[in-house]
């Protein structure tokens, strides 16, 4: 039997005149040891993307972080020059395709931005610069040029009870790495809490009642999937549904 495909979401940058669409490796990486699937990149052309024809294709959806943030306008605030810079070709791609992907029962593991973009493509809101609201910590990543530090392990988080992270990691708190200025505001529709920071920040979300798998991280698990305990478990456990969502697809 063939390996499952993932499609994994791309920014759009502009080097040396062109407009790239490009993924982190570890991103790529991790879909390719940490779940044993084949990452396959989805370029961000928005309207012009048969997206249904896209997701007939592959048998999950990783949703990537990025340095980019959510275009607030799509939940109905203002856009500032301090909460730049966005990416509106792949807001116009990522928020329909984790809609869809959401209602046909795909898949889905959202991470940072990933996540954020889930809570909105579901009609939730954002948190802006939550370094600068009261109560809040600051859950950007030190200033560092090695990534392994910008990466490192910040702060626990609890887990909730009952959800689909307890049932991949248990109920124990465990530390994460954090690396965002952002967070989830208002609850899209059918959106559920799966941990939280001591602050109160939310650090993951699901889908309640999803038709299929849906599980989306505030951290990032990929960077250390090979290392990390619960990373290499939240990677498995995607890589089990993946496998489980192609037998149906089809119909082995």
């Amino acid at each position: 039997m063939t390996k499952p495909l993932v499609m994994v979401t791309a920014d759009v940058k502009s080097i040396d005149g062109f407009n790239w669409h490009a993924v982190i490796s570890s991103y790529l990486q991790a879909v390719l040891k940490g779940s044993d699937a084949i990452p396959m990149i989805l370029p961000s052309l928005g309207a012009d993307l048969d997206l249904d024809s896209a997701l007939d294709q592959v048998d999950g959806v990783l949703a990537t972080g990025s340095r980019s943030n959510v275009n607030p306008q799509l939940y109905g605030q203002v856009p500032t020059e301090e909460n730049g810079p966005y990416d509106p070709d792949r807001d116009a791609t990522t928020l329909p395709l984790l809609k869809r992907a959401v209602e046909r029962g795909i898949p889905v593991f959202a991470i940072c931005r990933g996540m954020q973009e889930l809570n909105v493509a579901q009609g939730g809101t954002l948190l802006t610069e939550i370094q600068a609201l009261a109560g809040r910590n600051d859950h950007r990543a030190p200033t560092s040029e090695k990534q392994d530090e910008r990466f490192r392990i910040a702060h626990p988080v609890e887990i909730s009870a009952g959800g689909s992270l307890e049932a991949a990691l248990g109920s124990e708190p465990f530390e994460v790495n954090s690396l965002h200025r952002q967070a989830v505001g208002d609850l899209g529709n059918g959106l559920v809490i799966e941990a939280q920071a001591e602050d109160g920040t939310i650090e993951a979300i699901s889908v309640k009642d999803s038709p299929g798998f849906v599980l989306a991280t505030q951290w990032h698990p990929e960077w250390w999937v090979m290392t990390d305990g619960p990373s290499k478990k939240l990677f498995a456990a995607f890589g089990q549904a993946i496998r489980d969502y192609r037998q149906k697809r089809l119909g082995l």
